[in-house]
């Protein structure tokens, strides 16, 4: 898998991740245990994205 394929297809999950935590967060509040675990993921993604791109 090249790179460029692995950071287009990291980048369409963090906004997908990002969209369900926005709407999680909404509904269910900031300190939820199914917000925090989503705020953990994304967090995860960012790094695996921002470790391509950086490097």
């Amino acid at each position: 898998m090249t790179i460029l394929f692995e950071t287009v297809k990291l980048k369409n999950q963090i906004i997908q991740l990002r969209k369900k935590l926005i709407n999680v967060t909404k509904k269910k509040g900031s300190n939820h245990p199914e917000t925090i675990k989503y705020s953990r993921d994304l967090n995860k993604l960012i790094d695996q994205f921002q470790s391509l791109t950086l490097n």
